[in-house]
């Protein structure tokens, strides 16, 4: 069965619709490289570049679609600092004004709201891509 909560996938990294959300902050999502790295110190340059270059596609995806007032980036490494999940991912997150983020919950968000808001940014995020592998610098 194939994903409907991808919004991107190549060779190097996945970004997906993540599985919970913030309520306020809704259809965020989750750039991770397809090959295991527990974290950033463990993440080759090569790799990074691949994941950061797709983050900013999505980050721009994301201000055209949903209208956010802003773009939060988080990755978490070791326990002290929250990370949970032992395979690098970093989470691209709207924000809004007044959106109370520090103090809100993730709930969990199903299959068919995720797919909804892959759906909104995949051709956005392909065309970013497009501009930014056309940029050379």
């Amino acid at each position: 069965m194939k994903r409907t909560d991808i919004v991107y996938e190549d060779d190097c990294v996945t970004a997906f619709v993540a599985l919970r959300k913030w309520p306020q902050n809704a259809g965020h999502v989750l750039v991770i490289p397809n090959t295991h790295f527990e974290n950033f110190y463990d993440l080759p340059v090569g790799i990074s570049t691949r994941i950061q270059k797709t983050a900013k596609a999505v980050a721009l995806a994301m201000k055209d679609a949903y209208r956010c007032d802003g773009i939060m980036l988080l990755q978490r490494n070791e326990p002290a600092d929250g990370q949970r999940v032992w395979h690098y991912h970093l989470h691209i997150i709207p924000r809004y004004e007044n959106d109370n983020w520090p103090d809100s919950r993730r709930q969990p968000i199903p299959e068919n709201e995720r797919a909804v808001y892959a759906l909104k940014l995949r051709s956005k995020v392909k065309s970013q891509l497009e501009i930014l592998t056309d940029d050379r610098d």
